[in-house]
């Protein structure tokens, strides 16, 4: 079992990779830094259905959730009834919680296959480039002569990890980056539970990519980095910046008239219809009318 799945990863993903690679290096001036750009750019474009599909879900999830929280509050002691009901109100309004992960088990074989990639494509050692011929199609013009591969990139060296370059530049950059996809996505939420897992979600994953940017080879980094800006650029013409930038202030909030007293509505000619006395039957007269009539009772009752 374990075999099959090894030939099926190294046939439909490890293998189109490495060639992939490999033929985006021939044909970019021998520079393998702008052969992971453009390869990144095919893979954003490729998977820009279920990036937008995961963007509207994620808007509808939070247009929802105050429906939701109610339904919580309503089926607090009958889960079963929360469920079901939560279930409905997903579908009458067309999302689905599941909607929003498609993306990202979509990158995870990518990640994993990008990070072979580049360690099969810039062999440490120059035995394992014999291993590299083997997986490079014969039928794929230049590939083979492009062997070996040039892993340099600016100042990096792409085949080596930047904690082995003392460079810090790049791990903050795919941090940084990361940060700001995940800051614009984020929805704020009224749920303090929700709101909680937002804000967990907002730093770990930066914090987590960071760390193992330091470890993996600098192609994998440079990728996270050129991937997370064309998310930026998708997210924006869709929502704009979203919480990335801070609201702007349009002053202090309007101050509210005070509240009128209830003697005053009832005696106020405008609100004469809304009002109540304690005389019923003036209730459906004009309130001048009922006015007049007080007055008129009032000179029958003075002294002569």
């Amino acid at each position: 079992m374990l075999d099959f799945v090894g030939l099926i990863w190294n046939q439909l993903i490890l293998g189109p990779m490495v060639n992939s690679l490999v033929f985006l290096y021939v044909i970019l001036f021998h520079n393998f830094g702008l052969s992971i750009l453009v390869f990144t750019v095919i893979i954003r474009l490729v998977t820009m259905p279920l990036t937008l599909k995961q963007i509207r879900m994620t808007r509808g999830m939070s247009q929802i959730q105050p429906l939701v929280k109610a339904l919580q509050q309503k089926y607090a002691n009958d889960k079963a009834s929360l469920s079901r009901e939560t279930m409905a109100l997903y579908k009458t309004h067309g999302v689905n919680p599941l909607g929003c992960l498609g993306p990202m088990f979509i990158q995870m074989p990518i990640w994993i296959g990008l990070y072979q990639g580049i360690i099969q494509t810039l062999p440490a050692q120059p035995e394992k480039l014999i291993g590299l011929s083997q997986k490079l199609y014969s039928w794929l013009p230049f590939v083979n002569e492009a062997v070996p591969l040039n892993s340099k990139f600016l100042w990096l060296d792409l085949a080596l990890g930047p904690g082995e370059q003392n460079d810090f530049l790049l791990p903050a950059l795919v941090g940084l980056s990361m940060w700001a996809v995940q800051k614009m996505s984020t929805v704020p939420s009224a749920d303090a539970r929700q709101a909680q897992t937002n804000q967990m979600m907002l730093w770990m994953m930066p914090l987590m990519l960071t760390f193992f940017s330091f470890q993996l080879p600098s192609g994998l980094a440079l990728y996270w980095v050129a991937s997370n800006l064309i998310q930026m650029g998708i997210q924006y013409f869709i929502t704009g910046w979203g919480n990335l930038l801070p609201s702007r202030k349009t002053g202090p909030a309007p101050q509210t008239a005070p509240a009128q007293p209830v003697k005053e509505i009832v005696q106020d000619g405008n609100n004469g219809s809304d009002g109540k006395n304690s005389r019923g039957s003036n209730r459906d007269r004009p309130g001048t009318a009922r006015r007049r009539t007080r007055s008129g009772r009032n000179r029958r009752n003075q002294p002569r």
